[in-house]
């Protein structure tokens, strides 16, 4: 590729997240004679492309379609045929980050939701009650992904009660250490713009727009939660289609259909998803550990280096537990997210399940000799 080919592909992709490094990722590519270009959209094993010379409709058969998390992904990098009917995706570039659940199938396999995200952003409407459990699990994946998490509690507007509307925002921020947590309205009232009404509420929009402006983010949750109306309060039009919320439950309903990514007017791009009913964890044991950070602080001041948080003496974890610095929740929760993990791995790793089986017959044999302490030596005659 020329130096001005390639100056002018620069210029016409860096809107959608194109520069150095992926250039010289391209680089072998290029002198192939393929075209860089970006997934803006997969369905039915085939993809639209954004290209340097427009938008194109390509196939992805050549990447490994057998491989649920090689498939061709919407916000991959990928090396396209100049021309051809039909016209073929011949490879996609390593991806930066993936956002990977586990599917609901019995085959212990990822879906790949999408790819090099630099912000995760989770939305969750407070029109409906809040389940902090599925804040975190939906965390964990988002750290495990290597994107940074994003909280939007959407409907704001919904929450008249400021004081209300402020327990909610340090429920959600005790379950999100180091996570930015923005409420937001983005209902227009009286003439009252979505970004004003958003600025009376706390400056939902405009603080969320400037820590997704100039990367790549995607929009998770689930249906109801807002997303489309967030996505267009962002994108600055009606681009999303967007249906009324339910007056029975006060959910909205389901209306994205498939994963689209969409230039936002202030820089960087947004990757807006169906909403998501399942939300199991994939190999996410470090982000579990993100999640929880303060689980991991305490214990490291345990007496014992492999202490389970369950009945061991000087446990710092059950102190913090007794003390109220720890919510039991918060425990309850972990324990809870890492055992799903461990069994999903456990899948896949003979060695884990064999340790699995292990430590279940240790508890077993702990559990038994309790009993029997108990019973007393005479407990059989």
């Amino acid at each position: 590729m020329s130096s001005s080919s390639a100056s002018s592909v620069s210029t016409a992709l860096a809107p959608y997240g194109w520069d150095e490094a992926w250039a010289e990722a391209f680089a072998p590519y290029a002198t192939e004679g393929l075209l860089p270009g970006r997934v803006v959209r997969v369905d039915r094993g085939q993809c639209d492309v954004v290209t340097a010379g427009g938008l194109l409709r390509a196939d992805t058969a050549f990447v490994t379609p057998h491989d649920p998390l090689r498939v061709v992904c919407t916000g991959d990098w990928v090396a396209v045929e100049p021309g051809g009917n039909p016209r073929y995706v011949r490879t996609c570039l390593p991806r930066r980050t993936a956002f990977v659940r586990s599917t609901s199938s019995q085959r212990s396999e990822g879906q790949i939701l999408a790819a090099n995200v630099d912000h995760a952003v989770i939305a969750v409407s407070l029109a409906v009650e809040l389940d902090l459990g599925r804040i975190e699990r939906f965390l964990a994946l988002a750290w495990e992904s290597g994107a940074q998490p994003v909280v939007v509690l959407t409907k704001a507007d919904l929450v008249p009660d400021a004081v209300t509307r402020s327990h909610l925002v340090q429920d959600v921020e005790t379950s999100a250490p180091g996570v930015p947590v923005v409420p937001v309205s983005c209902v227009d009232e009286g003439g009252t713009s979505s970004l004003e009404r958003s600025r009376e509420l706390g400056g939902g929009l405009d603080v969320l727009a400037a820590i997704v402006g100039g990367g790549t983010s995607v929009l998770l949750g689930q249906s109801g939660a807002g997303k489309s109306t967030l996505a267009n309060a962002l994108l600055g039009e009606d681009v999303m289609t967007v249906q009324a919320t339910r007056d029975v439950d006060g959910k909205g309903r389901h209306t994205t259909t498939t994963r689209n990514l969409l230039v936002l007017p202030g820089g960087g791009v947004l990757i807006d998803t169906p909403g998501l009913r399942g939300v199991g964890l994939w190999d996410a044991g470090t982000g579990v550990g993100q999640v929880f950070s303060e689980i991991g602080e305490l214990a490291e001041r345990c007496r014992f280096h492999d202490c389970a948080h369950e009945a061991e003496p000087g446990c710092a974890v059950l102190a913090a537990i007794e003390t109220g610095e720890l919510p039991e929740r918060r425990l309850e929760s972990y324990r809870k997210l890492l055992r799903e993990n461990q069994r999903i791995v456990a899948k896949t790793d003979a060695r884990l399940r064999a340790e699995i089986r292990k430590d279940w017959k240790r508890k077993g044999a702990i559990g038994k000799a309790e009993m029997e302490a108990k019973r007393g030596p005479h407990w059989r005659s």
